[in-house]
């Protein structure tokens, strides 16, 4: 069975051997049977961020559909399997605050911690107080605090360290009180015609979060094909303080003196940058691509998408004309954000 009917680009060919679970023990036991066979994993939830070969994957793929939500005061735990988005609509719905701008994001609990998931402001990293995994060195069920997580932009010790780890459950620390935590975007605080640092109605930022992402296609929605995508598509690049001026003397060489790329401090002195400028800037437009295949997104410049007919082969070709195109204007090197299974990127 093609695996494209479980990603959200609708694209990936089959599974050598497909296994179900449903339950933290059914994955237990789907895990071990492959490691014990010595066959290749790919764990499988929502699919929001995978890009799956044309020809399929050998060896297993587990589709982790465990469920279970557990609520001690302001602590949620919530199985790997549960939808990301419902929690976070759970949560603002019992006033909890800490995660009600990640609404919207496709995918499962359990990617949350590896891909360290984050939009608007907040990061799953603020509120995860631990996660408990199946080590697959010891075969052992380990619980790691955050520390052991190992948190950065868009990644954590379990994308550092990919196929170590299963997750099974995760665990955040919220706030109660009715109230979101203080609002640091600037979008999203002109969204809602506020300060940056005020705090709005829990629901009244889940509400704007939500039209956001949705201008730009970032939420799923089958009638609307700039949705049949994985997300950005390049994570934003952070640069050395050499490297960052090295861009702007480019941009403006390129572009004229009031060129300005987007400059965003880091605590370690690195400067994060935004990979749409540089895509844009060098000279990328929304609905780049083949219009009945794969294409850029018609709202956002960071999204490949698939227009019905498109293929992996074909989607990877555009990621490497945008990242080359990027390259050779600015030197910067764009990063994939999904993980590919099945090929690799380079």
């Amino acid at each position: 069975m093609d695996l494209s009917r479980y990603t959200t680009l609708h694209l990936g060919g089959p599974a050598e051997r497909l296994v179900t679970a449903t339950t933290e023990a059914e994955l237990l036991h789907a895990v071990a049977e492959a490691d014990g066979a010595g066959a290749p994993l790919l764990l499988l939830a929502g699919g929001s961020n995978l890009v799956v070969a044309d020809a399929g994957v050998r060896g297993t793929v587990v589709r982790v559909l465990t469920s279970g939500v557990r609520r001690d005061g302001d602590v949620l735990e919530a199985a790997a399997g549960e939808s990301w988005d419902a929690l976070v609509a759970a949560s603002v719905a019992d006033g909890l605050a800490g995660i009600e701008c990640l609404a919207g994001i496709p995918g499962s609990v359990g990617a949350t911690p590896i891909q360290n998931v984050g939009a608007y402001g907040q990061e799953v990293a603020d509120v995860i107080t631990g996660v408990r995994a199946l080590d697959r060195t010891t075969g052992v069920v380990v619980e790691l605090d955050p520390a052991a997580c190992a948190f950065a932009y868009r990644s954590s010790a379990f994308k550092r360290d990919p196929g170590r780890f299963v997750v099974l459950s995760v665990r955040f620390a919220l706030h109660a009180g009715g109230r979101s935590q203080p609002i640091r975007y600037a979008e999203l605080a002109r969204a809602l015609d506020v300060g940056i640092g005020d705090r709005v109605d829990l629901a009244a930022a889940r509400a704007a979060v939500l039209g956001l992402r949705r201008a730009k296609g970032m939420v799923l929605d089958p009638g609307d094909p700039d949705t049949a995508s994985a997300g950005s598509f390049f994570t934003n690049p952070i640069l050395t303080g050499e490297a960052f001026a090295a861009l702007a003397a480019r941009a403006q060489e390129r572009l004229g003196e009031g060129a300005r790329p987007p400059a965003f401090p880091e605590a370690d002195g690195r400067v994060k940058t935004s990979a749409a400028w540089l895509i844009e800037r060098a000279g990328f437009r929304r609905g780049h691509g083949d219009p009945a295949g794969i294409a850029i997104s018609s709202k956002h410049v960071l999204a490949l998408t698939n227009r019905g007919a498109g293929t992996t082969a074909a989607l990877v070709a555009l990621a490497r004309e945008i990242a080359a195109g990027v390259h050779a204007a600015f030197g910067v090197v764009l990063v994939p954000e999904p993980v590919f299974a099945g090929h690799a990127w380079r």
